[in-house]
């Protein structure tokens, strides 16, 4: 239920989100709160911030549209329910709520259960506007996080690996081209999807163009039989574009954005692999200056320099402990991707079929309807004498 608050270019469209459950953690089975766009997204970056660095995979939100956002700004309150791009943010967000309800660690998440019981306002999250200071510097971050993504490579090859098993590495490099290969994939479809929705608005468009064409040509001309047959024809026309129309709504938001929200998701998953190279960086490091360490320990012993060594005992101690959290770290995060993209493999195997499954079903009823439609208009056009 999008509603529209205040006017101009201050003006902003909040969302009502209600939530069903029988989860134990929450006070109710039922509630409902309001929430704004820039909710959604502080949701996002907090659990982001909080379940990345452990190798989660975290739903993406919906991408900000400042020219979708202006045009409703400065549209009448009557017009913002009846606008397509709210409909869109709409969907989107509620599938954003969806996935995340659906994964077994976010769910519990206390900033996902505020979000979604707190029947306040929530906090301004000032930081997700896209021209604000902190967006420009996240902009920027990112900017950085894609170079490093594009320059850097994890050498599962090196010594300090050697603990990982080898049917684990290959596990990670298999994955890896999957979901490179998958992201192309999944971009060329998208494209093709979003081509025939194009076409069949545009279809939809010429046939109510071509109804109503015929129904004026129908109204001048002078011979009855031809002048009812055309109006019927008219009116079969205006039903075919309304069903062409309903048929591109839902190849829209049956696969189109369903390919979106992967495509997404995938750049999640990509996210979640680069968090494992840059806690494996982490870890060499501490490898390194450990072998620095013990090499400048050694050397003072064998100057017999006895004030400094118990300095440099503690530092081999402190980063021998360095070296083991990092290879905790690593071997944790490499097990949460391993679930999470098990996770991801099921849900995507069941999206797409249910999705497919949808699209033909409804393809068939609107094939069958259409061959209705010709068939009562068949003994018109017969009729002409």
């Amino acid at each position: 239920e999008p509603q529209k608050v205040g006017e101009g270019m201050g003006a902003y469209v909040t969302y009502r989100v209600v939530t069903r459950t029988n989860a134990p953690y929450y006070r109710k089975t039922q509630f409902s709160v309001n929430r704004r766009f820039s909710d959604f997204l502080g949701l996002h970056e907090k659990l982001v911030e909080k379940h990345l660095h452990m190798g989660r995979i975290v739903p993406p939100a919906p991408e900000k549209s400042v020219l979708g956002m202006t045009k409703i700004k400065m549209s009448k309150d009557e017009q913002v329910t009846s606008e397509d791009f709210v409909e869109r943010r709409r969907a989107a967000l509620e599938r954003f709520l969806q996935r995340t309800a659906a994964h077994p660690s976010l769910r519990v998440d206390p900033d996902f259960r505020e979000f979604l019981e707190l029947e306040t306002e929530l906090p301004r999250a000032t930081n997700t506007s896209s021209l604000s200071g902190a967006g420009m510097f996240r902009l920027i971050s990112r900017m950085g996080d894609s170079v490093s993504k594009i320059t850097t490579k994890m050498d599962e090859a090196d010594p300090v690996l050697l603990a990982e098993p080898s049917f684990a590495v290959q596990w990670f490099e298999e994955k890896q081209q999957q979901i490179d290969n998958l992201d192309i994939q999944l971009k060329r479809l998208h494209a093709s999807v979003e081509n025939m929705v194009q076409q069949r608005r545009e279809l939809s468009q010429s046939t109510g163009a071509f109804a109503k064409s015929a129904a004026m040509l129908g109204n001048c001309e002078e011979h009855t039989g031809l002048s009812r047959a055309l109006s019927k024809l008219a009116e079969v026309g205006e039903r075919v574009e309304q069903l062409q129309g309903r048929q591109a709504n839902h190849d829209f938001y049956c696969l189109a954005e369903l390919v979106k929200d992967y495509l997404s998701l995938v750049g999640a998953i990509k996210d979640v692999f680069h968090q494992r190279v840059k806690v494996y960086q982490t870890w060499q490091h501490a490898q390194q200056m450990l072998a620095r360490k013990r090499e400048a320990k050694a050397k003072l012993e064998l100057a017999a320099k006895s004030e400094k060594i118990p300095q440099a005992r503690q530092e081999v101690l402190e980063w021998e402990a360095k070296v083991e959290r990092g290879q905790e770290e690593f071997e944790n995060v490499s097990r949460v991707i391993r679930t999470e993209m098990d996770r991801f493999e099921l849900n995507r195997i069941a999206d797409f079929r249910n999705s497919v499954a949808r699209y033909f079903e409804f393809l068939l009823d609107t094939q069958q309807q259409l061959i209705k439609y010709w068939e009562t208009f068949l003994p018109e056009a017969k009729a002409i004498a």
